[in-house]
């Protein structure tokens, strides 16, 4: 008994409930005294005594095989290893056969290390060694078991004792910790399953297909090791740690996975091997496997890129120097601050920049690696003791906490009853001296790590870790995510981790992925920042995704932060904007010009360009496609300017007016010269009318385009080549200024083109002859389409003397005598109809309110005919029409900027109510109010004194008849 295990026990702690160890081992006490081992059970009982008392799980498999414990304490516990794994590695037939006995052995190795680990018999290298060399045994006979089952079946034809191992080419890596042999106590097990394809299908049965054959045979094998039985279970076995696993089956062929490593392995991926070693099946090609990912794992030579993108590792852990916020009560020690990730991810970054060069830093256990950098000189001895100590006491701490219950947890239990447990199981008797030391242990650590990267870019958040390596979400980053405003942040982790696989073209080259690693994390900032992370993210992604290459851009916006943050606060309430850029990712160009940031309009030679480059395209459909590019960069410029605020409202009606401007000038020439090539050319003359927004020069970026055409020719007068007479060739180019305008291409489209303000509308021809225009408003035209032409101008003739004889019409026919017209009953009942045909849809309807835009276009329009009738000047500007009309003016300005930025923002309707915080604030600020709550309120008394004007202006009376208009 002296050299067996019983004798050498030492008591872990206190005992923290005498009474209910006593209880818990009555059974084991009466199968002792019946087969004759009382004895030894009474001398290990003081060591046994605070185990059973904190341990439920360790007491119940004492009394659950009373006879393994008494095996266990009557043996040297190497030699009850050595017979455990025997056992093991004897199991024969299938995986019926094998399934009950793997679960109890697992228990009795369970037993046995816990007692010789509590017992202070065991160092910590000795209790992994002892699971690790488990989990390779109880793996082996597993898929022993599961090949015999396919070879019964008839589908494995390979020999039972191929040397070749169950399956000859099918293969396991232990990977983690199980393949440093430094298995935690109720650990999983991480085995990555591949094949090689020569060797593996000469074995399968004719006619089995393979890939089918070996998914089949991974699945068996897990569920044998983990499916739980009244025996318990092996271990949870974790195939995700092969080339990504989302989309790639559980056993992956050797080629496969060599060309997925050496096209988008990461350098997590990279880390992860350091660990790796051949473990069950064919083990001569799973060395051969792993000798080929040398050069993958272990390069020769880094660049300085390279070299950052393997820090980024450890930087993306959140560091808090202070040790503010870490307790005992709670703390994950593992993937905690301070926890044993941290020393981990020190030693292996350093590792893979080192380990190239010089074989001796290759070690896969922790402890090794830290020692071997200290011999070398890459860390400070002291620092290497400190650490190797801290990790030693963490992995200690870990095994406790999985004591209590198996479970694969790496949390200090909340709970003080359950950390009283622990710290029993520690050595503790009291709980506060205990949390203390633990808060010491985790804060020490914490600030050693964060040494690691003083004066380094971060990779964290000042939310928390944002770690995105490995095959599962971290739960540190989850809790982040929430704390930054995700509602799923689950999806988003996922999200990035699968472009960090390179899953889409901007992180498909390792430069690519090497930016993205520190773009991610600025981009999860910026998002939260806008109070819209959710909506910001999602509209980033279809962006990101629709980049046919990262590099270039990405570098932008490391290197112009304050421009990723205008782009990412795009995405969370301009989802028009957004969908420039998920649609047309080229549109981001725009923002690399130098006239950026310049309002559009000054003379900086882009609407030159723009002639230039259609004049450049070589025909009609090349014009349109050059004009639509431009044309794309430059709303999206004008879109971003207004809603940062460079901008004003009005400055950006001006911008989208000269923006449309260009186009319709630009496009005219071209559909005239196109209408030539077609027809032959025409003695005669054209100008091109806008009315409406663009007329009156206050586009948002939603306006459609209210056009008009006019020309004159001899009436004799046809084209040269087909002989068309006038009205013939100036519909047709008409027609084709209209497709230049509004048609779809490869390249999108520009605007919508509305004709029906036209003489006649709808009924008469797209294009009238200038006398045909001065008799229609001499003779025909009703009261609101003279009101239409009050915002009526040339915006293009094929000769400018013809543009002037154009304008000079529009003037006249506004100043021509309309005897006996009441033009403000007309302009009232035009008012009234729309009112009940076209009711308001809400609050945030700015056309349509009473008092919003509408009613001061109207009084603006109708002060404009009675200054036109007066001899007055004449302005298309609605702010100059509204001069007597103050309350009017004032509300139309304030809506107007307001409608503005609702257009820039959004392609529908908006519910302003719904939208983000941040945009909200940007409406208050546009009107020049602090808050939402504030512009509110200054609305209701704008439109409440506007309507009043409106109705001061033009009277409504009760029988129909019209009062003389004030």
């Amino acid at each position: 008994m002296s050299d067996g295990l019983g004798g050498r026990l030492h008591p872990c702690g206190p005992v923290i409930d005498a009474g209910a160890a006593s209880r818990a081992l009555e059974s084991v006490r009466e199968a002792a005294a019946s087969d004759g081992w009382s004895d030894a059970l009474e001398a290990a009982w003081p060591a046994l005594e605070p185990v059973v008392a904190a341990s439920p799980y360790l007491a119940g498999l004492m009394r659950r095989w009373p006879d393994r414990l008494a095996a266990i304490l009557r043996d040297a516990p190497e030699a009850g290893l050595v017979d455990l794994l025997t056992r093991t590695v004897g199991l024969s037939g299938g995986a019926d056969d094998v399934r009950a006995p793997l679960r109890r052995l697992k228990g009795e190795l369970h037993l046995l290390t816990a007692l010789a680990d509590l017992g202070e018999v065991w160092t910590l290298d000795q209790v992994t060694d002892a699971l690790s060399r488990f989990a390779d045994a109880s793996a082996a006979s597993a898929l022993r078991a599961v090949a015999h089952d396919q070879r019964e079946r008839g589908k494995l034809v390979s020999p039972a004792d191929d040397p070749r191992g169950p399956v000859p080419g099918l293969f396991g890596l232990a990977m983690g910790k199980h393949g440093a042999n430094e298995l935690n106590y109720s650990s999983d097990i991480d085995i990555s399953l591949f094949w090689e394809p020569d060797v593996l299908v000469p074995a399968l049965a004719e006619g089995v297909e393979p890939q089918r054959f070996l998914d089949r045979l991974a699945q068996a094998f897990a569920q044998l090791m983990q499916e739980r039985t009244g025996d318990g279970y092996v271990f949870r076995v974790d195939l995700r740690l092969r080339p990504d696993p989302s989309s790639t089956p559980p056993v992956v062929a050797v080629p496969m996975a060599l060309d997925y490593y050496e096209g988008v392995g990461q350098n997590w991926e990279r880390a992860a091997f350091i660990k790796a070693r051949p473990a069950i099946g064919d083990l001569i090609e799973g060395a051969d496997f792993l000798k080929a990912l040398r050069p993958f794992v272990w390069r020769r030579s880094l660049d300085y890129q390279a070299i950052l993108d393997i820090q980024s590792i450890k930087r993306q852990i959140h560091v808090h120097k202070t040790g503010e916020g870490l307790e005992a009560a709670g703390a994950n020690l593992k993937l905690g601050r301070g926890g044993i990730r941290e020393i981990e991810f020190y030693a292996q970054t350093q590792q893979l920049i080192l380990g190239g060069r010089d074989p001796s830093l290759r070690s896969p256990r922790t402890v090794d690696a830290l020692a071997a950098l200290a011999d070398k000189g890459h860390v400070p001895a002291e620092v290497a003791a400190e650490l190797t100590t801290a990790y030693e006491r963490l992995r200690a701490l870990e095994h406790r906490v999985q004591m209590l219950d198996d479970e694969q947890t790496h949390v200090l239990p909340a709970d003080p009853a359950r950390r009283v447990a622990v710290a029993s199981l520690s050595g503790h008797g009291d709980l506060a001296d205990f949390d203390a030391e633990v808060e010491t242990l985790l804060v020490g650590v914490n600030r050693r790590y964060g040494d690691l990267f003083e004066g380094e870019e971060q990779l964290s958040s000042e939310f928390g870790s944002l770690v995105f390596t490995g095959v599962e979400n971290d739960p540190e980053t989850l809790a982040t995510l929430a704390r930054m405003g995700f509602s799923d942040p689950a999806a988003v982790s996922d999200a990035i981790r699968s472009w960090h696989h390179g899953r889409i073209p901007a992180t498909r080259s390792a430069r690519g992925r090497e930016l993205f690693t520190r773009l991610a994390p600025r981009l999860l900032e910026a998002a939260a920042r806008t109070g819209a992370a959710d909506a910001a993210f999602r509209r980033f992604s279809v962006f990101f995704a629709g980049l046919s290459a990262g590099v270039q851009v990405q570098a932008l916006f490391l290197n112009q932060p304050e421009l990723f943050e205008r782009i990412v606060g795009v995405m969370a309430f301009a989802p028009r904007l957004a969908r420039t850029l998920g649609r047309y990712p080229a549109a981001l160009d725009s923002m690399l010009d130098a006239r950026f940031e310049t309002e559009l309009g000054v003379d900086t030679g882009l609407f030159d360009q723009m002639e230039r480059e259609a004049a450049e395209a070589g025909d009609f459909e090349g014009a349109m496609n050059a004009v639509r590019r431009l044309h794309r960069e430059q709303m999206f410029r004008i879109g971003m300017q207004t809603l940062s605020g460079r901008i004003g409202p009005q400055a950006a009606g001006r911008g989208f007016t000269n923006l449309a401007n260009a186009a319709m000038r630009t496009l005219s020439a071209a559909a005239l010269a196109e209408t030539e090539r077609l027809g032959g050319a025409m003695t005669g003359a054209v100008a091109v009318i806008a009315l409406g927004k663009a007329g009156s020069g206050e586009m948002t970026a939603g306006s459609d385009l209210d056009l008009m055409t006019v020309y004159d020719a001899p009436p004799e007068a046809v084209s040269e080549k087909k002989g068309w007479a006038a009205d013939v060739f100036y519909v047709r180019f008409t027609q084709r200024l209209i497709s230049a305008l509004s048609a779809h291409t490869g390249e999108g489209g520009l605007y919508d083109v509305d004709m029906r303000l036209r003489p006649s509308g709808s009924k008469g021809p797209v294009s009238v002859r200038l006398s045909g225009f001065d008799a229609y408003y001499g003779q025909e035209a009703a009261t609101w389409e003279f009101m239409a032409l009050t915002r009526a101008r040339v915006v293009w003739a094929s000769d400018p003397s013809f543009g002037a004889a154009t304008t000079k019409a529009i003037e006249v026919a506004l100043r021509r005598p309309r005897p006996g017209i009441d033009v403000a009953a007309e302009v009232r009942a035009m008012r009234d109809l729309m009112a009940r045909e076209r009711r308001p849809d809400g609050f945030w309807d700015l056309k349509l309110a009473p008092g919003g835009l509408v009613d001061a276009e109207f009084v603006g329009q109708f002060r404009q005919l009675q200054a036109a009738a007066a001899g007055g000047a004449l302005t298309v500007s609605t702010l100059s029409q509204l001069a007597r009309d103050m309350p009017l003016r004032e509300a139309w300005k304030v809506q107007q900027g307001l409608a503005q930025l609702l257009a820039c923002a959004f392609d529908d309707k908006a519910d302003v109510e719904a939208e983000p915080e941040t945009f909200r604030r940007r409406l208050a600020q546009a009107a020049g109010e602090l808050d939402f709550e504030s512009l509110v309120h200054r609305l209701h008394t704008l439109r409440g004194a506007a309507r009043g004007a409106f109705e001061t202006a033009l009277p409504a009376t009760g029988d129909g008849e019209s009062t003389d208009a004030r």
